[in-house]
């Protein structure tokens, strides 16, 4: 199926945007991309966790007790449809509060 085989090459060519955003950013976290789950583990222990999730064809996130379902909207960009955070701006915010400073997480052009 097409649009499956779409939404994985998409799912995956972001989360690896975002783990590689997240290894520049300079953060005190370690940040682990396996089989479609990006994990963010920070040194007090606590844990965020980006997955691509094939059945609702969305990429989700979970962190400090929030979560969030992003869709594939226009100009490829993954938007949460109750909320309306975008995922590289929803994970800028929940990152930085977490360290304590501004981190700019952008996708690339």
């Amino acid at each position: 199926m097409s649009g499956t085989s779409d939404f994985e090459a998409r799912a995956e060519e972001t989360l690896e945007r975002l783990r590689s955003v997240l290894d520049d950013s300079g953060i005190d976290a370690e940040v682990e991309l396996t089989l479609g789950v990006l994990t963010i583990e920070f040194p007090d222990g606590a844990k965020y966790v980006v997955n691509s999730h094939r059945a609702a064809q969305q990429i989700w996130m979970a962190a400090e007790r929030s979560a969030w379902h992003f869709d594939l909207g226009e100009g490829g960009r993954w938007v949460a449809s109750k909320s309306g955070d975008e995922l590289f701006s929803a994970l800028s915010r929940v990152v930085g509060k977490k360290v304590g400073k501004d981190v700019a997480l952008l996708p690339s052009s």
